[in-house]
């Protein structure tokens, strides 16, 4: 990995690290990573990495040199939620205001990895836990460490979810285990991530990121355009009657329909080849 950028450092110093980096994959330049790099507080988030994120996010999704993203953390693991510290100081100083910060950060966030026109994996090399469970559920793939570990952790301080969870637990695992989750807040592992289908692959830790991306370098030689329309349609078909997704298919599969890369794809099949996919 070589690094490209950094978002989050403070102007004009050269001692801080910035909260999240933005490199490029050596193998593959169509690969970005995103990272979150709190290590020392395992990548609790903090308003200044918040909107690290969301810019990092924004920047690669409108990239179009980018096909496909893995998010990781740096350290020992992905990303613990809230810095509590910080959460404490802002309920101190005023209350009502201090959950701004979800429709501020954590929305968008969320937003941002799941709408995000090009594929995202999840490299998850340890804990991930309440609103950095949501940013790993956010993503469309996952790759875990044997020794990550996951939890909701919101009932825990008197709390409901955020992030997206009460949609993407009930998503993955079904109303009756995403209630269990959330209500007692039980942490699971890698293995029970893996044979609820939370995850795609467990592997040990010092693989997880070469795992992920050499799953992203195999979407990104994909044809993204029609994976932009599959993430619309699985989101789409997850709040919508039967009526309104096969409209909505119908309609996408028009759009690709006329696409280069559908038109070469359909010839590279006939010709026994293997296509050549564009993004056109």
């Amino acid at each position: 990995m070589q690094t490209n950028s950094g978002a989050g450092t403070e102007a004009g110093s050269k001692d801080v690290d910035p909260a999240v980096l933005v490199a490029v994959d050596e193998q593959d330049p169509a690969v970005a990573i995103v990272t979150l790099n709190r290590p020392a507080k395992r990548n609790a988030l903090t308003v200044e990495l918040k909107e690290a994120l969301v810019e990092a996010l924004e920047r690669v999704a409108a990239d179009t040199r980018v096909r496909a993203v893995v998010l990781a953390g740096s350290g020992k693991s992905f990303c613990v939620g809230q810095d509590l510290g910080e959460h404490a100081k802002a309920l101190e100083a005023d209350a009502a205001t201090s959950f701004d910060t979800v429709e501020k950060h954590y929305n968008p966030i969320v937003r941002a990895l799941a709408t995000m026109p090009k594929p995202v994996v999840a490299a998850i090399n340890g804990g991930a836990v309440g609103a950095g469970l949501g940013f790993a559920l956010a993503c469309d793939l996952r790759v875990a460490a044997d020794t990550a570990s996951f939890a909701t952790a919101f009932a825990a301080i008197g709390l409901t979810a955020d992030s997206g969870l009460s949609a993407s637990l009930v998503h993955s695992l079904g109303a009756a285990r995403a209630t269990e989750l959330l209500l007692l807040g039980e942490s699971f592992d890698a293995a029970q991530a893996k044979a609820s289908g939370l995850v795609r692959a467990v592997v040990p830790v010092e693989a997880v990121l070469e795992t992920a991306l050499e799953l992203a370098r195999r979407l990104a030689a994909g044809p993204t355009l029609a994976y932009a329309e599959i993430k619309k349609a699985v989101a789409l078909g997850a709040v919508s009657s039967l009526d309104t997704v096969l409209e909505a298919e119908g309609a996408a599969q028009a759009r690709l329909g006329v696409t280069k890369d559908h038109r070469v794809a359909v010839e590279a099949f006939l010709a026994k080849q293997r296509p050549a996919f564009e993004g056109a």
